[in-house]
């Protein structure tokens, strides 16, 4: 039997298909951020891989932060969610996960707004 070459591949697949790129938005604080968003993803994001541990990814969880809410409240929010990630070490298992093992911590659960927080046990898999 002929020995072979492994093809050996680690890299992880970004899910890139679900960025929006584009500068589409309804005002001046969210063309802002998005252009900021899009400079983070093309420059940094892209190159060092998918390390963030949370679903949306909290760049995406800063998008849809200034859409719910406005440009200085989305800003709590994302450092709020930024250093929620940073000690992730601590052992945060009271986020519901997706199936992919991501955990799963939408904008809309931050929002103070009672009916559109959708409350999901720890432990809980959410259907992508």
């Amino acid at each position: 039997m002929k020995w072979e070459r492994a093809d050996f591949r680690y890299e992880q697949p970004v899910e890139q298909t679900r960025r929006d790129y584009s500068f589409e938005s309804a005002d001046a604080g969210e063309f802002i951020t998005k252009s900021l968003t899009n400079a983070y993803w093309f420059f940094i994001s892209d190159v060092d891989g998918d390390n963030c541990p949370f679903r949306p990814s909290c760049s995406v969880f800063l998008l849809e932060s200034v859409r719910e809410t406005n440009v200085f409240q989305a800003t709590f929010m994302f450092f709020d969610r930024f250093t929620r990630d940073v000690n992730l070490f601590k052992g945060k298992n009271h986020y519901p996960r997706l199936k992919n093992g991501y955990y799963f911590d939408p904008a809309v659960n931050y929002t103070l707004v009672s009916e559109k927080i959708n409350y999901l046990p720890p432990g809980f898999v959410v259907d992508d």
